[in-house]
């Protein structure tokens, strides 16, 4: 490792420290915490329009707030953000909008977040706390680079904000960012690769090059199955580009045996829960000398959860979080009991107030005082093969869209299925045959989402096929729900945690 980056590992080190002291406190008191966190955000957004417009100087507690800020989803809060965008001040908060970050939308396709030097701070803080933890456990990680891909690669679009980051050290904002960038095992533009077999290559063709490669931290696992993949598929174009040292080393290893193409590598990091968790058991196995560790609950939003000495408790200093019972009370972090399960209710430093989150959990025990929460999926019918968060709604609206410029209208839904090989995707499920430009139109629809055209780009979802078959053309029974009159137009897959 080079001068420049050994003194930026140490003092993102000593950095990260000091967040895990801050958080390690915080655990031991959670409603302290929150009730700290939430009153000096009030205070320094009191003057925002949203904070004259919800009283915020007359707010003196929890309770206070709670009474005069309605809970809200996304679309209650898109006026707001087209203001910001537009290029207005002091909308939803004080601070300065530095970006809007692109993310998967229920209701429409896609959603903007306000990044402020305030929510930088958060997720500073949650990786923070969550390298240092991680670093006791494998402390090899602190000497070489790493890995990290975390954000979809969109294109940048230009106007009073910016919407998109220039590269993943941008979530944390800041020095913390300026540290980071000198620690990337690949460089940051890369990911601004539009031509996913180049994007597959560079990136495989750069990762083996480093031989002191640390840990690898990416969303999906199907992101590093690919890049494996396209590591043995251009094998030798790979190697005859490298130092002879290096390639001898690989050489030696050969295509099939990944663990032993970065000997340093101590930790990969990636989504672990429901349909992610088929891939991240076969990474373990082909990684049998690292730690394999499945990430918290990470949302463009907020981090909700985070590791923590084995478990996953609340990010408890880094955001206002509130708990949406099915019998619609609302708890906060300190009222959850082992067992309960809700709905994320979030308040960041952004300028989200008691924003829906959309993610269900688990209070399954406590880390000190603080509740620890297992994800048990995105609150009503959602589609979630390989992170592209496909909503009912968004499904229904695109099927809209669809049969306004197709003549007729069968009756169809939406199927995710597991695919043939290791990729899968969706079928347009319809009881009479329709036109052969429908599947392709339905896919340029869908790639409204953000997460989804990322997907596709990168490979990682199939093409939508049709499947015409009047005796199946409802979605299963089983997942319909008591009462319901109208059948779902989404239908999820399910994967067996043990396949």
């Amino acid at each position: 490792m080079s001068l420049p980056s050994a003194i930026a590992q140490i003092a993102w080190a000593a950095g990260n420290l000091a967040c895990a002291r801050r958080f390690a406190r915080a655990l031991a008191d959670p409603r302290r915490a929150q009730s700290g966190w939430l009153m000096r955000r009030v205070r320094a957004d009191a003057d925002s329009a949203f904070g004259r417009e919800h009283g915020f100087h007359d707010i003196r507690d929890a309770r206070d707030f709670s009474r005069r800020v309605p809970v809200r989803d996304w679309a209650e809060f898109s006026p707001w953000i087209d203001r910001i965008r537009n290029g207005e001040n002091d909308v939803l908060g004080m601070e300065k909008v530095s970006h809007l970050a692109p993310t998967g939308g229920s209701s429409g396709a896609r959603k903007l977040i306000p990044f402020t030097p305030a929510l930088h701070r958060a997720f500073a803080g949650a990786v923070g706390a969550w390298m240092t933890n991680l670093a006791r456990l494998e402390p090899g990680i602190l000497g070489g680079p790493a890995y990290w891909s975390i954000s979809p690669l969109a294109a940048a679009e230009s106007g009073p904000v910016p919407v998109g980051f220039a590269d993943d050290a941008e979530y944390l904002g800041g020095w913390m960012a300026r540290l980071v960038r000198h620690l990337m095992a690949v460089p940051a533009d890369i990911r601004h690769e539009r031509d996913p077999a180049r994007f597959w290559h560079r990136t495989a063709a750069t990762l083996l090059a480093r031989r002191d490669l640390r840990l690898i931290s990416i969303w999906h696992p199907s992101f590093l199955r690919l890049i494996l993949d396209a590591a043995a598929n251009h094998w030798e174009e790979i190697l005859a580009t490298l130092p002879g040292r290096r390639a001898a080393e690989l050489r030696r290893a050969g295509p099939a045996s990944p663990d032993a193409w970065w000997p340093a590598l101590r930790v990969i990091s990636c989504w672990g829960d429901l349909a992610a968790a088929p891939g991240i058991a076969g990474i373990a196995r082909q990684f049998p000398r690292c730690r394999v560790q499945a990430k918290g609950l990470l949302a463009t939003e907020a981090a909700v959860t985070i590791p923590w000495r084995g478990r996953y408790p609340l990010a408890v200093n880094s955001h206002y979080f509130e708990f949406l019972t099915e019998g619609g009370d609302v708890l906060a972090a300190h009222q959850l009991q082992r067992g309960a399960v809700c709905e994320v209710v979030v308040t960041n430093g952004g300028g989200l107030w008691r924003y829906r989150l959309g993610d269900l959990v688990e209070c399954d025990g406590f880390c000190s005082t603080t509740p620890t929460l297992r994800f048990l999926g995105r609150a009503g019918n959602v589609s979630d093969l390989r992170g592209e968060k496909l909503t009912e709604a968004f499904a229904a609206a695109c099927l809209a869209d669809l049969w306004q410029s197709t003549a007729g209208r069968p009756t169809a839904f939406l199927r995710a299925h597991p695919g043939e090989g290791d990729t899968p995707g969706y079928l347009l499920v319809v009881d009479r045959p329709v036109g052969e430009p429908v599947p392709r139109h339905l896919d340029t629809l869908l790639r409204r989402n953000p997460h989804y055209d990322l997907a596709r780009n990168l490979g990682q979802l199939a093409p939508v096929r049709l499947h015409i078959d009047p005796s199946s053309a409802l979605p299963s029974a089983s997942l319909r729900r008591i009462g319901d009159v109208k059948p779902p137009v989404l239908e999820p897959v399910e994967f067996s945690r043990e396949s």
